[in-house]
């Protein structure tokens, strides 16, 4: 490979972002007002360069879209840090896939967020906590890595879309995420767009899109998607779950950085 991955475990986390949530739905505010006219890469420009250097990540799934933000983030800098969460359920696909991305695009630092050894041995020893608990499990493979690994950043970059439908469907190129920054910068693109971009831009597809996948997320967990459903009905197809939760808050919210929406969302839950 072209690059390193370096591996994170929860204890590797050093210079942790520490900002109130307070003072970040002010900045949310003034950024939202300063860059919320500029077009994708120019906005991703001028956050990660201007507003948040040297604390600013991307998290990728390297799955079926994943090239495209990564293509426009190679553009402005690849040296970003791109976090890659490796629960250790994904499919060999996805790993080989993700190798050749970053080779291809000359990202240097792709990095590797595991989850605990510990934890698994003592929540999921023989690897089907999937099975019995799926939101369990994304919580110990998915989302506590993910915490761990974006401890240093004020800025979060991910490829999340409206057009994904469910709770994406309402998101803002510019949200507030607890005392982060998140970022979403293909928040309006749509599927014919991306496809474009694919072309245009000539970029590699996951090898299992030829196969109806049109989502992936950890293999035991995503089959192709419906004949007639949308980009995610794939995913858990077998139950209610329709998000890992990995883009909730800690009080397990959905924000962008409106505190009434976060307490709605929190009352039509009770």
């Amino acid at each position: 490979m072209a690059q390193a991955i370096e591996r994170i475990h929860e204890d590797t986390v050093s210079r942790s972002w520490d900002q109130s949530e307070a003072e970040t739905a002010a900045l949310h505010r003034r950024l939202s007002d300063e860059y919320g006219s500029l077009n994708e890469q120019d906005m991703l420009a001028a956050l990660t360069e201007e507003e948040f250097p040297g604390r600013s990540a991307v998290i990728a799934s390297f799955g079926t879209e994943s090239a495209v933000l990564l293509d426009i983030v190679a553009s402005v800098n690849k040296n970003l840090p791109v976090i890659f969460i490796d629960t250790g359920k994904h499919f060999e696909e996805t790993l080989r896939y993700r190798d050749q991305l970053a080779a291809r695009l000359g990202l240097t630092d792709i990095r590797n967020a595991t989850p605990s050894t510990a934890l698994i041995r003592r929540q999921d020893r023989d690897g089907t906590l999937w099975q019995s608990d799926p939101d369990a499990c994304c919580n110990l493979r998915k989302v506590l890595p993910m915490r761990q690994a974006i401890q240093p950043f004020g800025l979060i970059i991910t490829g999340r879309k409206r057009a994904h439908g469910g709770l994406r469907s309402e998101i803002e190129m510019i949200e507030q995420f607890g005392e982060r920054i998140r970022l979403n910068p293909l928040a309006d693109w749509d599927a014919s767009r991306i496809d474009t971009e694919f072309t245009v831009r000539d970029l590699p597809r996951h090898p299992l899109q030829a196969q109806g996948y049109t989502s992936i997320g950890c293999a035991p967990c995503t089959d192709p998607a419906a004949v007639g459903g949308d980009v995610r009905s794939g995913r858990w197809a077998q139950s209610d779950k329709t998000e890992c939760g990995i883009h909730f808050n800690a009080d397990g919210s959905v924000s962008r950085g409106d505190q009434q929406d976060r307490n709605n969302r929190n009352q039509a839950a009770a």
